[in-house]
């Protein structure tokens, strides 16, 4: 799974309390957007929601700064993780958000 700048890679990494998610240009070998449950951003909206909850805001808000790049497409690679809960809830927040994946 290859991405580019115009179809950049999201790659999901996940541990028992967050979950982030980086939108990667592997032709640059870059990074060119990312979110986490630890961003300042989000870190006192997330108090009190449950993980899957809190899943769905880190995906609006990656999905919000790649819309801001002019990105429309991506690829998913969901790494180890299964598809599935906190995983699932963050692409679906990704595709709501506008980008198609």
């Amino acid at each position: 799974m290859v991405g580019t700048k115009e179809k950049p890679r999201l790659s999901v990494s996940r541990s028992a309390r967050s979950i982030s998610v980086q939108a990667i240009a592997d032709d640059v070998g870059s990074t060119i957007a990312a979110a986490s449950t630890l961003c300042k951003e989000l870190r006192g909206k997330l108090a009190g929601m449950k993980k899957k909850d809190q899943a769905k805001e880190v995906g609006k808000l990656l999905a919000q700064r790649l819309r801001a790049l002019n990105v429309q497409k991506a690829v998913f690679d969901r790494g180890r993780f299964l598809y599935h809960g906190r995983v699932k809830a963050l692409a679906e927040a990704v595709r709501e958000s506008g980008i198609t994946i």
